[in-house]
């Protein structure tokens, strides 16, 4: 997962609607008149586009009507000389900022994300929901630099973007995105206080794990013979996928009761994080007597991000709700266009098909859980506990993967010396949660690749973290070192997945143990479905709470619960032989990261595309030069990177072609 913190990173926020303006249309025409007078071989639609998002975002603390005039009419940039100049001292100016803010907060972060820095103290819990970034947007409003930027950089909606965009240089979609900066007003105070909520969701969600050496099944035995601890969902999820391949149906029914535990909260709160308990789930016993439940703080979590973000919906006149700013803003595609490409594939004849081809394989009635069925890889007989070994081995330490990259980045295809810039310019450091990238907001910080390492090493799973993670650092810093700093990165979240996935998939490839697929299509399709079903899950959840606003803990578990089984037994109860599983609700991402399932489902998608597209380059050398000339188009519109990228649109149609082909099913 990419955790994306933006200070005063662009961000996509629509300017649309104004609350409470105080500029009159009469003082706006003035203004108009006068500069359009004096600036004569300007644009005269771009000066009036700035002139009006100013007045949307003048306040009486910002000053009196004369105060607004004196501004606009002092701050135009009166040639596209001047407007580059201006624009390039920003482009500088910024990054600094946001790399020396992000460096702060990430060092003060050190004690309670990395297990490499002893046990966090009082203080450093403390430190750690402060934002030291919280307050640079009030104080460019302040010293109306803010306002400045406005005026002379004024934002696109998306609409526009996609319009236009194709007509824009690089330098012209560059200024488009440093006019997102400031499309919004959010006091600080809000902003503090997000971050500090953010901190202690984290904290929850990284502490939820559960040690295999305390489950027992219903006979009292351990069906693990070494210890671990297993972070909920990933970890459980990743160790029922490795069972797959040793045979080991018994421990994936344990797991499963695991699951159901935590999602109806039903879990007793004494078994989590503690490997001194002796836990049945089949009976829900802890040494052999019942025990208090965890209370409903999983869905209290949830419900405490859904009271943040309606503070900030007064903010966004336009998109007065998280789901729409999310879809609209961050994704940049709507909610209905995202929808209708999950819905066209968990409908489809073509997830039916692969279903029964699961079945096939397994040779058994399928269980809920076999949606998490990972038997459509290349598998190299050395896996389970032998992968384990060779990486525990070859990775005893963080440092040790860090010294390994050059050699993967060689193997993924990049020269040797593009292979050492990209490890140079990485970090990998061990994390108490599941693993994620920091992302480098500039030139001069590294991207922090992070993953549990044990005591013992790295056993597989944090290996196949890691190489997910290392695709984000890739991404980073490809898409970072480009020739405009206001249109680094990518699209939204779901194209930084796709790199991930990119090198996921190639994990065994890059440990030597196994060759990847040229076009994995049926793994491609089948992750992509699962995690279309769960975002199904997670918008349902966030209408639900926006329109039960006042819904305690207890009914919005119930609410959540409800849209699991729904979802399922719209699409995979037939298909399974079984009804009403609550397992779409388990992902830990919809209870610390609103919203955000939706990008991996997209970035499966965009990785088929781009798979498809990059399997045309008989080599690695050629694939990898291709991938980056692809990632350096930087943070377009999806669509217009897209056609950049395989001059093909978004769509969901040429993935279930391909597997139609791979199955033999005829048209």
């Amino acid at each position: 997962m990419n955790h994306l913190l933006y200070l005063l990173v662009p961000v996509l926020f629509l300017l649309v609607g104004c609350n409470r303006p105080i500029i009159t249309e009469q003082v706006i025409n003035r203004c108009l008149d006068s500069l359009i007078v004096t600036h004569p071989n300007s644009d005269p639609a771009l000066i009036e586009r700035g002139v009006r998002q100013v007045a949307c975002q003048w306040t009486r603390e910002d000053g009196t009507k004369d105060d607004f005039e004196n501004l606009v009419l002092s701050h135009l940039t009166a040639t596209s000389e001047e407007r580059t100049a201006l624009f390039n001292s920003l482009s500088r100016i910024f990054e600094h900022i946001n790399q020396y803010n992000d460096l702060m907060y990430v060092s003060l972060q050190f004690p309670v994300t990395l297990t490499n820095r002893g046990e966090p103290t009082e203080a450093d819990l403390l430190i750690n929901d402060y934002f030291p970034g919280a307050h640079v947007s009030e104080d460019f409003y302040a010293n109306k630099l803010a306002f400045i930027i406005m005026l002379n950089f004024p934002a696109y909606t998306l609409s526009e973007k996609d319009d236009l965009g194709a007509h824009w240089t690089r330098e012209q979609w560059a200024m488009a995105r440093l006019g997102d900066v400031f499309a919004h007003r959010v006091p600080t105070s809000l902003t503090q206080q997000k971050q500090a909520l953010n901190a202690q969701t984290e904290r929850y969600i990284a502490s939820y794990n559960i040690h295999t050496s305390s489950l027992v099944n219903k006979e009292g035995q351990h069906l693990w013979t070494e210890p671990k601890s297993l972070l909920a969902h990933w970890y459980l999820r990743d160790e029922l996928k490795t069972c797959y391949a040793l045979g080991e149906q018994a421990k994936q029914e344990l797991i499963y009761e695991v699951f159901q535990h935590i999602v109806r909260q039903t879990i007793p709160a004494c078994v989590i994080d503690q490997p001194q308990t002796t836990w049945c789930p089949t009976t829900n016993l802890v040494n052999g007597k019942p025990a208090d439940r965890e209370q409903d703080n999983r869905y209290a979590t949830m419900l405490s991000l859904f009271h943040y973000a309606q503070q900030e919906d007064a903010y966004y006149p336009a998109q007065p709700t998280l789901i729409q700013r999310t879809f609209e803003n961050s994704l940049e595609i709507s909610e209905a266009e995202v929808v209708s490409l999950f819905e066209q594939t968990l409908s489809s004849q073509e997830l039916k098909d692969v279903i029964a081809l699961v079945r096939q394989r397994l040779g058994r009635d399928l269980r809920p859980y076999d949606l998490w069925y990972n038997g459509f890889r290349s598998q190299d007989p050395a896996s389970g506990a032998n992968l384990n070994a060779v990486t525990s081995q070859r990775y005893p330490s963080a440092q040790a993967y860090k010294d390994d990259m050059p050699r993967m980045f060689r193997a993924f295809g990049f020269t040797s010396d593009r292979a050492q810039f990209l490890a140079d310019h990485i970090v990998v450091e061990p994390a108490r949660g599941s693993g994620h990238e920091w992302p480098s907001l500039g030139r001069e910080e590294p991207s922090r690749l992070r993953t549990r390492v044990g005591e013992n090493g790295m056993d597989y799973l944090g290996y196949n973290i890691a190489v997910h993670e290392m695709g984000h650092s890739v991404e980073n810093i490809t898409s970072l070192f480009i020739d405009q700093y206001f249109l680094q990165g990518v699209p939204n979240s779901a194209f930084t997945e796709t790199s991930a996935f990119l090198f996921q998939q190639r994990d065994l490839q890059l440990l030597g143990q196994g060759k990847v697929e040229e076009l994995p299509v049926v793994d491609i399709f089948w992750s992509m479905a699962e995690i279309m079903a769960v975002s199904l899950v997670d918008i349902r959840s966030w209408h639900w709470m926006y329109d039960h606003p006042l819904a305690t803990p207890a009914e919005l578990r119930e609410a959540v619960l409800g849209f699991a089984r729904e979802v399922w037994n719209t699409y995979f109860a037939e298909s399974f032989g079984e009804r009403d599983s609550e397992i779409l609700a388990v992902y830990s991402h919809m209870i610390a990261y609103p919203l955000y399932l939706p990008n991996y489902a997209i970035g499966h998608l965009v990785q088929f595309q781009l798979e498809e597209h990059l399997s045309r380059f008989a080599t690695p050398e050629t694939l990898a030069k291709e991938y980056t000339r692809i990632y350096q188009q930087g943070r377009l519109t999806p669509q217009t990177w897209m056609q950049g990228a395989t001059g093909q649109p978004l769509s969901v149609q040429p993935i279930l072609r391909a597997v139609r082909e791979i199955l033999g099913v005829e048209e």
